[in-house]
């Protein structure tokens, strides 16, 4: 049996690693692994990121796996919170993605707008918007 003390820590060792906050006192990269983001290429997606913070030396980056995140016509999706700052959803990645993604944004602090769920949203609303003028 675990003392209150040693439960306590356990949760804030615990909320710390899950946090989405924009709080979080480390990047956290999650990678949807639903049926539908594995299907899409996620396992090479994942591979690619692990591949690419050991390369660079990033340990001190969480990288997680999650279910379904909601949006498959987008997968595979690709998540980073980055301390102090709200979270980017990277969607319709590929492995090269990813590796460029861990290296400008992860390493470099910079978000590619063109692989962001935003930016291919109003891609599509504009496709339709035009299409249906």
């Amino acid at each position: 049996m675990k003392t209150l003390e040693e439960l306590d820590e356990i949760r804030k060792v615990t909320l710390e690693k899950v946090n989405q906050g924009s709080d979080r006192k480390r990047p956290r990269i999650i990678v949807g692994m639903a049926t539908c983001g594995i299907a899409a290429g996620a396992n090479y997606v994942m591979e690619a990121i692990k591949g690419e913070l050991q390369e660079l030396g990033l340990e001190e980056v969480d990288l997680v796996k999650t279910g379904c995140i909601g949006m498959c016509r987008l997968e595979p999706i690709v998540e980073v919170i980055m301390p102090g700052y709200e979270k980017i959803t990277y969607v319709k990645m590929s492995a090269t993605k990813a590796r460029r993604m861990v290296r400008e944004h992860i390493k470099g602090g910079k978000i590619i707008d063109s692989f962001t769920m935003h930016v291919i949203e109003d891609k599509i609303m504009n496709d339709y918007v035009i299409q249906n003028d």
